[in-house]
């Protein structure tokens, strides 16, 4: 019964940076591992990040460490992915996705997904 909804998708010109958002609704949203994804045209969804239910756990995919942070504030029911350094092969939708407390990477381990918003680097 988790609704996710992302925002703050855009265009931007490489190096440059976006801030996206991802809204809960439903309850107990601070139980819940966040994680974020993204799918290009034609290919498979990757993962890009996840953060834990308490906050202490953090992955970052290998493609994006150091130029990307997720962070999560449970009392506004939100998790965010600031992406710096931006680069043409970021270029994809990026969802939101949330399960039960502990962090996976792969998406098949995620309940709930939320509708995605485009990100696209120009070069």
């Amino acid at each position: 019964q988790v609704q996710l909804v992302e925002s703050g998708g855009g265009l931007v010109q490489a190096g440059g940076s976006l801030r996206l958002s991802c809204a809960a609704s439903g309850p107990t949203f601070s139980s819940y591992a966040m994680g974020w994804f993204r799918q290009a045209p034609g290919k498979e969804r990757e993962f890009v990040a996840a953060i834990n239910w308490r906050g202490w756990t953090i992955r970052y995919a290998d493609s994006v460490k150091g130029r990307f942070t997720i962070s999560r504030d449970n009392a506004k029911n939100t998790v965010a992915l600031q992406m710096n350094s931006l680069k043409p092969e970021d270029t994809a939708v990026y969802y939101c996705a949330a399960r039960w407390q502990v962090v996976f990477t792969m998406p098949s381990a995620y309940n709930y997904w939320g509708q995605g918003t485009q990100v696209t680097v120009s070069s």
